[in-house]
């Protein structure tokens, strides 16, 4: 993916748009211009640079070059195509239990554009579109989900911290890992994100002060995407929207529309640069929905009507990107469908990598617990081992 975020040789090399075909919004803040002094809560400040259609705010379009938008186009097509090949695999028994991303896809990718190499993301259990662009292979990602050891730990090379599935818990380690980076006068940052109901986590709370306290150069991005898995946000909190979270620990805070990736994407940049800078935290809710299972263990149909799904399917962040597209000039639709099979075809050839490669080897279970086993775990094992040589399972 392009390194330089902000390189644009000619910003002002654009398609014109028709006259009238993108009416000015309602709302948004000029990139480069996020108050950084205290807000009112009851005026908290959005940024939307794309509506739900597509039409543009002309005068917060970002200046970021060509190669940039059409990868980051192919980013979020890549991470719809794993994120459905992902469910179809765990509904044939291929892959564990996993959390899907449908709809928030946008939001996830937005929040890792603006990064250097020498930056660092501490992701949430629904992250693996923003994993793939910051080097995650998905051959990697499918080894991960299916359970085996070799998918967990980072790629070499890659600043990520792994994923916990304990809501919340990654925040602190994440925080801590930016006050590092102060120790250790590194003008880099660390971005971190987390859902909704991960606010309702004492151990974010004191996150959240600990960075605005020490001025750690970290971005906290929460997903709000309506749902603590069955429990919906008017149950979770009592303010309007979450970004008076970040506020109320004395630190810049901003509501975007998270399935605007442009939106995203110019946020994250601000407040990683200011981070970077020694301006230390700022808090983004990021606005989107959990339009799937909160993880493939989950049925939602029991707690949520279809009917509020239905509106998020007109504010699809990939459409709306591909509007964008077609007036800039980049894509047509004939070229949005080649991108569209190119990537179910690299999904594809991931998995049959992974088929290729992912090998159970059931009988090294006990082979790493202790250096020597105790007299009760050596019965298991060979209770364990008996059965398999009775048939109960195989290497392989």
């Amino acid at each position: 993916m392009p390194d330089d975020f902000n390189e644009n040789p000619d910003p002002e090399a654009t398609t014109p748009a028709a006259e009238g075909q993108y009416p000015e919004p309602k709302h948004g803040v000029k990139p480069g211009h996020m108050d950084t002094s205290p807000i009112d809560p009851g005026n908290i400040e959005v940024l939307q640079i794309l509506d739900e259609h597509g039409q543009l705010d002309k005068s917060l379009d970002p200046p970021l070059n060509d190669e940039l938008l059409v990868s980051m186009h192919r980013g979020l097509v890549l991470t719809r195509t794993f994120d459905h090949r992902m469910l179809t695999m765990q509904r044939q028994g291929e892959m564990g239990t996993f959390a899907p991303n449908l709809g928030q896809e946008a939001c996830q990718l937005g929040q890792v554009i603006p990064l250097s190499k020498k930056d660092w993301y501490s992701p949430s259990y629904r992250s693996f579109g923003a994993q793939i662009w910051r080097g995650w292979s998905m051959e990697r990602l499918l080894l991960l989900w299916a359970g085996y050891h070799e998918g967990f730990p980072p790629p070499a090379g890659v600043n990520d911290l792994p994923f916990s599935i304990v809501v919340g818990s990654h925040v602190l380690p994440a925080v801590g890992v930016a006050m590092g980076m102060n120790y250790k006068s590194d003008a880099s940052c660390m971005v971190v994100n987390f859902g909704d109901g991960a606010l309702s986590q004492g151990a974010v709370a004191e996150a959240l002060n600990i960075a605005a306290v020490n001025a750690a150069p970290v971005v906290f991005v929460c997903e709000n995407n309506g749902w603590a898995i069955s429990t919906p946000l008017n149950k979770q909190a009592a303010s309007e929207n979450l970004a008076v979270r970040g506020l109320g620990f004395g630190m810049p805070s901003i509501r975007v529309d998270g399935n605007d990736i442009l939106a995203m994407t110019v946020a994250v940049d601000e407040a990683a640069q200011r981070a970077r800078g020694g301006g230390g935290p700022t808090f983004i809710e990021a606005v989107t929905y959990r339009m799937s299972l909160h993880t493939t263990a989950d049925d939602p149909t029991v707690y949520r009507e279809e009917k509020l799904v239905d509106p998020w399917e007109e504010r699809c962040p990939i459409r709306r990107f591909e509007t964008y597209m077609k007036y800039k000039g980049l894509l047509d639709s004939t070229t949005i469908e080649r991108i569209h099979a190119e990537c179910e075809q690299e999904v594809i050839k991931a998995r049959d990598h992974f088929r290729s490669t992912a090998a159970s080897h059931p009988r090294e279970i006990f082979d790493h617990l202790f250096e020597q086993l105790p007299e009760e775990l050596e019965a298991q094992r060979d209770a364990y081992l008996r059965r398999l040589d009775e048939g109960g399972g195989s290497d392989g």
